[in-house]
C-alpha cells in the first residue's frame, strides 16, 4: 500500500510537465519567432502570463502534498490518505484550467479550497499514522 500514493504524485508531476510544455509553446513566438502572427505579434500573449503564474502555483501549496505523501509512504498510508490524494490532483487540474482558460478568481478559489482541504486531510493522516 505505500506505493498507492505514487500514482497521484506522478499525475501532479505530469500536470507540471504539461504546463512547462504549454508555456514553451506560448513563448515560442516571442522568443524564437515560431508561430508569430503576420503582424509579428504573439497569438499567445494574453494567456502566457496565466500559464506562467499557474506553473509557479504548482510549486507552492503542492509542495505540502508531496511531502505528506512521502511521509505517508514511510508510515504506511491509510485508504483515507489515498482517497484524499486523488481529489488533490483533480483540484489541481481544475485550478489550472480555471486560471489559464477563464481567469475566474471565485471559481479558482473553489478549486483551491478542494486542494487545500485534501492536503490538510493528508497531514491529519500523517499525524494519525505517526501517533500509532
Amino acid at each position: 500500500m505505500p506505493n498507492s500514493l505514487i500514482l497521484p504524485m506522478v499525475a501532479h508531476v505530469a500536470l507540471a510537465g504539461l504546463l512547462y510544455t504549454l508555456l514553451t509553446v506560448a513563448r515560442a513566438p516571442a522568443i524564437w519567432g515560431i508561430g508569430r502572427r503576420a503582424d509579428g505579434s504573439n497569438p499567445w500573449a494574453a494567456v502566457e502570463p496565466r500559464i506562467s503564474a499557474n506553473l509557479s502555483n504548482q510549486f507552492e501549496w503542492p509542495l505540502f502534498f508531496h511531502v505528506a505523501c512521502l511521509l505517508l509512504m514511510q508510515l504506511q498510508p491509510s485508504s483515507m490518505a489515498v482517497a484524499l490524494a486523488w481529489p488533490f490532483v483533480v483540484g489541481r487540474l481544475l485550478h489550472s484550467a480555471v486560471q489559464i482558460l477563464t481567469g475566474n478568481v471565485r471559481l479558482r478559489g473553489v478549486a483551491f479550497t478542494l486542494n487545500f482541504l485534501a492536503v490538510i486531510g493528508l497531514w491529519l493522516c500523517v499525524w494519525i499514522a505517526a501517533a500509532h
